[in-house]
C-alpha cells in the first residue's frame, strides 16, 4: 500500500473555499509528483428559468469556467506541478465530480471546498462536498477557509 497520491481531482467554482482547496491540492500534487485534474461544473439546471430573461447566461457561465480553469492551470504549473488537466463540463456537480470525472481520471484523492454556496443554495440543492464525501470511492479532503479570512 502506498501513501502517495497520483491522480488528484480538485473541484473549483470561483468561491474562496474552492480557492483554498486548489491551493492545498497543488501542494499535495507537487509533493507527490501527482497529476492535478481541475474541474469546473456548469450546473445547467439552475439556468432553466433565467434563460428567458438572460439568454446568454449559460454561455457566460462556460466562459467564466474556462477563464478560471486556465488561470488555475497556469498557477499550478508556475509552482511546479508538471501534469495539469482541466475539465469544463455540464451537469450536476454532485454526480459529475464524485462519480464521472473521478472515475475518468482514476482519482485517488478529491479535494473540494467545504462550501462554495450560500446557506439558501445549500438548503435547496444540498451540500456538494457532503455528497462527494459520502459517494466517492477514493479519499476526499474537504478544505475550510481559515477563520481569519
Amino acid at each position: 500500500m502506498t501513501l502517495a497520491y497520483k491522480h488528484i481531482l480538485v473541484a473549483v467554482d470561483g468561491s474562496d473555499e474552492a480557492e483554498w482547496a486548489f491551493k492545498k491540492a497543488t501542494g499535495i500534487a507537487k509533493r507527490n509528483a501527482a497529476a492535478l485534474n481541475l474541474i469546473y461544473v456548469v450546473d445547467t439546471r439552475s439556468f432553466t428559468g433565467v434563460k428567458l430573461h438572460e439568454p446568454d447566461i449559460e454561455e457566460q457561465a462556460y466562459d467564466y469556467g474556462k477563464e478560471l480553469l486556465n488561470s488555475y492551470k497556469q498557477e499550478a504549473q508556475a509552482i511546479g506541478v508538471l501534469e495539469v488537466h482541466t475539465f469544463l463540463t455540464p451537469g450536476s456537480p454532485k454526480k459529475v465530480i464524485s462519480r464521472d470525472t473521478a472515475k475518468k481520471v482514476e482519482a485517488d484523492l478529491i479535494v473540494c471546498g467545504a462550501s462554495g454556496m450560500n446557506a439558501f443554495e445549500r438548503y435547496l440543492m444540498g451540500s456538494v462536498s457532503l455528497h462527494i464525501v459520502r459517494n466517492s470511492s477514493c479519499d476526499v479532503l474537504v478544505v475550510r477557509r481559515p477563520e481569519t479570512e
